[in-house]
């Protein structure tokens, strides 16, 4: 069933792996099924375009497609299929392309990161991402423990298996599962689909991905199910309330465009089932547990994963309940920032205090406002502390932007950011 009256939409089909002995899963045998469906089938509306990328060799490339089909206006779905490493030295999770070696991961693969970041432009709820993804044994271990990140109001279907034994090259029979029912003519929801294409590509040791968030009457794939249907949505991480109650009194107001992690469900040998409903969600006022200890305890014993997941449930509640640019959901956004710093990820905390500081401003908050000029001093701060001239020089035009705007209490800010760019100008980028 396709829905009516929409603005067209835009699938983009990816499928990357190394073309070298390290390619863990035929990325590219999974394009030819899904180019044969019709373009409307995989984005849900009447009328679609297709992009294809076949083992792409650039990941400015890759950004850069996966830019301009961010900036189209109407639904958006994406379906990759690759292999996921973690760069050991930032301990980033990254697509691997075409080039792809264990040596060159950091120049040559695509950083999950920038998937998220462009993502995160789009109207909560128009976007969905189906995956078929292999992880080497590092990455594997990680996404296990923390998920796999995506941004709110991001639909997320698919599956992520460790590798096979003997340096077996895998099939992405997930998504090939999708294609196979399309092209027979059968139209069912998507989460049903899932199931399906879980159950097809085989029991055993996978993370299974399933997980809708869309916004209030935007468009989606499907229909939802019909009263007393199972929902298709995993349960909050285990501690976090289902719905966000006003912030605290005092509690630190908010910032930044948020990273919010869906959680894996372990799948289990035998058939593949599909997540259980969500727990009935608890009364938003009066009783209703303060979930910040918990998240502050879980980022304080290590598991910085756990605690962002947390967070990333009342964020996304949060923005349905009150708006994208609630207070409500700044505070959240802001928790956000904070929890990737106490990860010791200040290149993430810098974009999403920056992030923050601009959104405040687009609420026509004024540039002496003190919740204004926290967000830019503390996306200032985290600038210091990032060791990576390339990241800091991306970061450095936004940054200086805000910080013309909002020049802060403390004088010489300005001329402090300048410096530090004219410094970092002076070291040669990685490639030129």
């Amino acid at each position: 069933m396709l829905i009516k009256g929409q603005e067209p939409g835009t699938a983009l089909l990816l499928a990357a792996a190394p073309a070298n002995k390290g390619r863990l899963i035929d990325a590219a045998s999974a394009l030819p099924g899904l180019a044969a469906v019709p373009p409307g089938v995989l984005t849900g509306t009447d009328a679609a375009s297709v992009v294809e990328l076949a083992d792409p060799v650039d990941p400015q490339t890759v950004l850069t497609r996966i830019r301009a089909v961010a900036a189209t206006p109407g639904p958006l779905s994406v379906y990759l299929a690759g292999q996921l490493h973690v760069d050991a030295r930032h301990n980033q999770v990254h697509l691997a392309l075409a080039r792809t070696t264990p040596a060159s991961l950091r120049y040559t693969a695509f950083p999950w990161d920038w998937l998220v970041h462009e993502l995160q432009v789009r109207a909560p709820g128009t976007t969905t991402v189906i995956v078929d993804l292999i992880a080497d044994p590092a990455a594997w271990e990680r996404l296990r423990q923390e998920g796999l990140a995506l941004g709110p109001g991001v639909r997320l279907y698919g599956r992520v298996a460790p590798p096979a034994p003997r340096r077996t090259v895998a099939s992405p029979d997930y998504v090939k599962a999708y294609a196979q029912v399309w092209r027979g003519g059968a139209r069912p929801p998507l989460a049903e689909l899932h199931a399906y294409a879980a159950d097809r590509a085989g029991p055993g040791d996978v993370l299974l991905l399933s997980g809708e968030a869309p916004a209030a009457g935007a468009p989606a794939h499907q229909p939802p199910p019909p009263a007393g249907a199972p929902a298709h949505q995993p349960p909050p991480p285990a501690g976090a309330p289902a719905h966000q109650p006003p912030p605290p009194a005092g509690a630190p107001a908010a910032t930044a465009p948020p990273l919010p992690s869906v959680p894996l469900s372990r799948a289990q040998t035998g058939p593949v089932r599909t997540p259980p409903a969500p727990p009935a969600a608890p009364p938003t006022a009066g009783g209703v547990a303060d979930p910040h200890p918990a998240i502050l305890a879980a980022a304080r014993a290590g598991r910085h994963g756990e605690a962002a997941s947390m967070a990333a449930v009342w964020e996304s509640e949060a923005m349905r309940t009150h708006g994208p640019s609630s207070p409500q959901a700044l505070h959240w956004m802001e928790v956000r920032a904070d929890l990737a710093r106490l990860a010791r990820e200040p290149a993430r905390s810098c974009e999403l205090w920056l992030a923050c500081a601009q959104a405040r401003l687009a609420r026509r908050q004024t540039t002496d406002d003190a919740d204004v000029q926290a967000a830019v001093d503390r996306a200032h701060h985290q600038w210091e502390q990032l060791s990576d001239p390339e990241r800091a020089r991306s970061l450095a035009p936004d940054l200086i932007a805000l910080r013309t705007r909002v020049p802060g209490r403390h004088p010489g800010a300005l001329e402090a950011v300048r410096r530090r760019l004219d410094q970092l100008e002076a070291v040669p980028a990685a490639g030129r």
